[in-house]
């Protein structure tokens, strides 16, 4: 058998292989997948004829091509450089310039971007969900960075990079299946951040009548038990609340650490969790405690956070 003919055995093998480990019933007698090279799939659009009146899209990661209007992103474009600009159709893809790290974004309006990115169409049968779905998994993110040498932050992945990678490609009717089953969860995931806003929302509201606004002594709204339980009082933090400082314990001491007492202290503040702290980076023992001037704080609520805490505004 010859080098060619082995290698496209490999390749007919692997490709009989290619099946997902969850499928659906109607399509669990058929073949493996196929994996079909980017440029076979995708043709690169370069229109640069625009309507007149189209919106200017930004290209990125959370919300894919969206119009620049409708998001915090405030560029502005002569009318000069807007004539070089591409046309994006509803359903295409473009490269964008951190593509390594957020897959490929996908296009839902019609408008015009940068000359600077690369326009892909989908070219035949198939889906456009399934694409959009799929160019976004950490796998694909994963070949891209490893497949593409040289790729950095802020080098654009080129057309001819992106048609030799390999995709994997069920048939038309099983990417529309797959399509419609993710995207039925991101409608579900939609619904719940859409309640989550009415609720954070709400919180502010209740906030604002729960706590007396500035110069008044009584909320606006107060449970029934305490209407009558008279104004409220100002008193100093320092009076309501004990403080603690203390130094770290020797770092080069390794029976110092990792006891299971977490230490408070300023670094922990890039873990903040809705003003809470619940993680910390380290962890000392009660040994480092003995020997450093550590002060510890018993946790506000028994059994829902470590045992110690230990405060260190200082370290």
């Amino acid at each position: 058998m010859s080098p060619n003919s082995q290698t496209s055995a490999a390749e007919e093998e692997a490709k009989s292989m290619l099946v997902p480990k969850l499928r659906f019933p109607e399509f669990r007698e058929l073949e493996g997948w196929t994996l079909e090279a980017g440029n076979a799939l995708f043709d690169q659009i370069n229109d640069r004829n625009p309507e007149p009146g189209l919106h200017v899209l930004a290209i990125t990661q959370e919300h894919g091509a969206i119009p620049r209007h409708m998001i915090d992103y405030h560029v502005s474009v002569t009318k000069k450089s807007i004539e070089s600009y591409k046309v994006v159709r509803v359903g295409d893809f473009i490269i964008s310039l951190r593509s390594f790290q957020g897959g490929i974004e996908y296009s839902r309006y019609h408008g015009i971007c940068s000359p600077a990115y690369v326009i892909l169409r989908r070219r035949g049968k198939g889906s456009d969900e399934y694409y959009r779905h799929y160019l976004r998994t950490d796998r694909f993110i994963r070949i891209l960075s490893k497949n593409l040498e040289g790729l950095r932050d802020g080098k654009m992945i080129s057309y001819s990079q992106f048609s030799e990678l390999l995709l994997p490609t069920p048939t038309p009717d099983e990417q529309q299946r797959i399509a419609d089953c993710l995207s039925s969860v991101d409608e579900l995931i939609a619904v719940q951040a859409r309640k989550v806003d009415a609720l954070k929302t709400h919180k502010k509201g209740l906030m604002q009548q729960l706590f007396p606004r500035e110069g008044e002594t009584h909320p606006r709204l107060r449970f029934p038990e305490f209407q009558n339980a008279g104004e409220w009082e100002e008193q100093k933090l320092e009076d309501l609340a004990k403080r603690g400082s203390g130094h770290t314990p020797n770092k080069a001491k390794q029976e110092y650490y990792n006891g299971g007492i977490k230490w408070v202290s300023l670094a922990d503040s890039k873990l903040l969790d809705n003003g809470l702290i619940s993680e910390t980076a380290i962890v000392i023992s009660e040994q480092g405690i003995k020997n450093s001037s550590a002060v510890l704080h018993p946790p506000p609520l028994p059994g829902k956070m470590s045992p110690l805490s230990i405060a260190n505004p200082g370290a």
